[in-house]
């Protein structure tokens, strides 16, 4: 068996370590690629030190916003050939076949799409991790708002020029991408709270909020622009300790909704959330593709198109350097220490 290069975590709270692996076979519907880009992401320093996702599956790989050149398809494939450039979201398996940080991967079909022309490996590696929380949070029933996402072919009917969202944590990835898919939605009023307030009413936002201030003053804020009426909030960034605030811009008559990334959540401290007549849900969003098919994968297949169309724009990255594991462990220290605001991309091959 063919083998290549990895970096791993051998032991929670460890830096990586250098390692040789096998290089797998795609089954039906996979793809093996050779990997160019691999982007490392909060989650992936809470892996590192705290076993999210890996504890019980060490050794492990780490990052799932993954590029690069297909080397073979499974015999069931029938959207990609050999030599095509692609990204996907590289799946949390047991055997971290489609983590980032090895020389090869695997990538499902249905959650992998063409780079478009004009388009760097860089660019499109902004794009996973970050799009799909907001892509779930805000448009599925189960784990987010449950507006219908407007492209499905049996998309339920919505009003959605009349409606308000409320985004929280603009300046994040998490929150443009959420920006984006609101404007590309049709939503009538998106209100963002943090960011620059140029780049996300270029994205989208009808609304930005100076995030300072203190509770009273930023909820005052919001609520002089949607009043009573606010039913659905995305939370992109804040810990459970702030989401009081989220939880007040929501209608007091209405029964309103928050959807937050599942790593933001936690109890919420009760005693700051003003009273509710109409109560309020609260959904933990889980952004991995597999887990909802109907929405994922016809995404998947148009997101090539969206990027084209400049409907869905990339955003920034710094490159750190190749597959070097003590440059890999800085920079997962520096998500840990606070002191990391652009993603970082791992140049694994040219």
């Amino acid at each position: 068996m063919s083998t290549h290069k990895a970096l791993v975590v051998t032991a929670i709270g460890k830096s990586l370590e250098p390692a040789i692996r096998p290089t797998l076979t795609p089954s039906a519907k996979q793809l093996q690629l050779r990997v160019t880009v691999a982007a490392l992401n909060p989650h992936d320093q809470k892996a590192r030190d705290l076993g999210l996702f890996i504890k019980d599956s060490l050794p492990a790989i780490l990052a799932n916003d993954v590029v690069g050149v297909v080397t073979a398809i499974g015999p069931e494939v029938t959207r990609f050939q050999v030599g095509d450039r692609v990204f996907t979201q590289g799946g949390m398996t047991p055997n971290h076949s489609g983590a980032g940080l090895q020389e090869y991967s695997l990538a499902e079909e249905d959650h992998t799409s063409k780079i478009p022309d004009g388009f760097t490996d860089d660019d499109v590696a902004t794009l996973p991790t970050n799009i799909l929380p907001a892509l779930i949070g805000i448009f599925d029933e189960g784990r987010g708002l449950g507006i219908p996402w407007p492209y499905l072919d049996q998309a339920a009917p919505f009003d959605y020029a009349e409606t308000q969202l409320l985004i929280i944590g603009g300046g994040s990835n998490c929150g443009r991408y959420a920006t984006q898919l609101a404007k590309l939605a049709g939503f009538g009023t998106i209100v963002v709270v943090g960011g620059n307030e140029e780049q996300l009413k270029g994205f989208g936002a009808t609304h930005v909020v100076d995030r300072h201030g203190g509770h009273d003053a930023v909820l005052k804020r919001i609520r002089d622009i949607v009043g009573d009426d606010l039913l659905y909030a995305y939370e992109a960034v804040q810990g459970p300790s702030q989401q009081h605030l989220d939880i007040n811009a929501l209608s007091n008559t209405k029964k309103g909704k928050l959807a937050r990334i599942v790593f933001s959540g936690g109890p919420l401290d009760t005693s700051k959330i003003l009273p509710k007549q109409a109560g309020y849900e609260l959904k933990d969003t889980f952004g991995v593709s597999p887990l909802y098919p109907y929405l994922t994968v016809p995404f998947w297949k148009k997101l090539g198109e969206y990027l084209t169309e400049g409907k869905v724009k990339t955003l920034s990255y710094e490159v750190v350097g190749g597959l070097d594991a003590a440059k890999v462990s800085a920079v997962l220290d520096e998500y840990r220490d606070g002191k990391r605001a652009t993603q970082p991309h791992v140049h694994v091959s040219s």
